[in-house]
């Protein structure tokens, strides 16, 4: 292991977290147990400036914090200061949740400006890149038809051209949602199209997501974690009762799962391509063994469930590749 290092971790507040579940303070706990010293700041402390004569500083208004296993007392904040995110940390760990939106992607403009003094992870500029619903149409023949658009005919159309193949109407999604938030299912009636087609764009500026109803999603819906590119484990969500949507923020369950031979090629046709662009920790979702729907790489989930089933430790595993990442940045 390298020597301790200082970890600046940037989420949402501490006192909001479900300790039981959350992925961040997992990682949290780990980072601590292996001596690594951390702080907490909010994606709003974040700053840049110069004095006029050279480049600038990016700094936050971050606290140490210590971290323990028990709900209400989970944390402990030390004095809040000013540090200098690309002298004073060796890692950044971006962890807020998502809206995907101009404050975050602020927040990875800035962060971009500290490459080669500190790591971040995931990689700002990847992540930027990379939106969920986005970078999977990279990987298009893994997915199932797929709609992206801001016109109702164009839905009305896609409708018409599946309907034979996928009778079971469509799901309609935001292009920039998480954790399974504004997910409808539309009936092949498309009784309530355009209701719901006036609210997404009343609501969002960007274009929509449209895909077919797929009815193997009531076996399942597998979240897959890569780990620089390898896969460390999985679990299968289900829908709970009276609902479609299997996150487990919408009441879906976990049971343990293994790998389809589907998803081992969907899982090798990205790894390499990950691990190159820095993004060390990903969580995709497969649908039915085979539908690729989403490859989540701003603040990914479901590490605390996989390794209660499959007695794994992959918040180890991505601190083990932080550290390597590290050594060979302060090597080279």
């Amino acid at each position: 292991m390298t020597k301790p290092l200082r970890v600046a971790v940037q989420m949402d507040p501490m006192d909001s977290i479900n300790i039981g579940g959350d992925s961040s303070f997992a990682l949290m706990l780990s980072a601590q147990a292996r001596g690594h010293e951390l702080f907490h700041y909010d994606v709003r402390t974040l700053a840049w400036k110069s004095d006029g004569e050279g480049s600038g500083r990016v700094t936050a208004w971050a606290a140490p914090v210590s971290v323990q296993r028990v709900q209400g007392d989970h944390f402990e904040l030390g004095e809040h200061r000013t540090i200098d995110l690309g002298r004073d940390v060796d890692v950044v760990l971006m962890r807020q949740d998502p809206p995907f939106d101009i404050g975050y992607l602020t927040g990875t403009w800035l962060l971009e400006r500290i490459k080669g003094e500190t790591l971040v992870v995931n990689d700002p500029v990847s992540v930027r890149n990379a939106p969920e619903k986005i970078y999977v149409l990279d990987f298009a023949r893994f997915m199932p038809p797929t709609l992206i658009t801001r016109r109702i005919e164009d839905v009305r159309d896609f409708m018409a051209e599946h309907a034979e193949k996928y009778p079971g109407g469509i799901v309609i999604k935001p292009l920039h949602g998480n954790g399974g938030k504004a997910v409808f299912r539309i009936g092949e009636d498309a009784a309530n199209l355009s209701a719901l087609v006036e609210m997404f764009l009343q609501t969002w500026p960007e274009p929509f997501m449209v895909q077919p109803f797929l009815p193997e999603v009531s076996l399942g819906d597998k979240r897959i974690v890569l780990v620089d590119g390898e896969v460390a484990g999985a679990i299968n969500r289900k829908p709970g009762e009276g609902e479609f949507r299997s996150n487990l923020a919408q009441g879906g369950f976990a049971e343990a799962a293994d790998l389809t031979e589907t998803e081992q090629e969907i899982c090798a046709a990205m790894g390499a391509q990950l691990k190159e662009l820095g993004l060390v920790f990903v969580g995709i979702d497969v649908i039915g063994g085979k539908w690729l729907t989403e490859i989540n790489v701003t603040s990914p989930t479901g590490i605390v469930a996989i390794d209660r089933f499959n007695g794994t430790d992959t918040s180890a595993m991505i601190w083990q590749a932080i550290e390597s990442r590290v050594s060979e940045r302060q090597a080279g």
